[in-house]
């Protein structure tokens, strides 16, 4: 029992577990608030048909529309 409430035992255990949930508790709120200011950002794409799957350039076929 000598090791059961150190560091290595149940204790350690115990911080691991609320230190994990902790972090992940963390992400989901800030994902969540990045997702409602992002949500209202909407756009438009322009020429679709030139789109390729992978080029460094796709950002500029597609505008902000701005809302009221």
């Amino acid at each position: 029992m000598n090791g059961l409430f150190g560091i290595n035992g149940l204790v350690g255990y115990v911080i691991a577990v609320v230190l994990v949930v902790g972090i992940a508790v963390f992400f989901s709120v800030v994902a969540i608030g990045v997702q409602k200011t992002q949500a209202t950002h909407y756009y438009k794409l322009q020429d679709q048909s030139a789109i390729q799957m992978k080029n460094t350039k796709n950002d500029k076929h597609y505008e902000l529309v701005q809302t009221k």
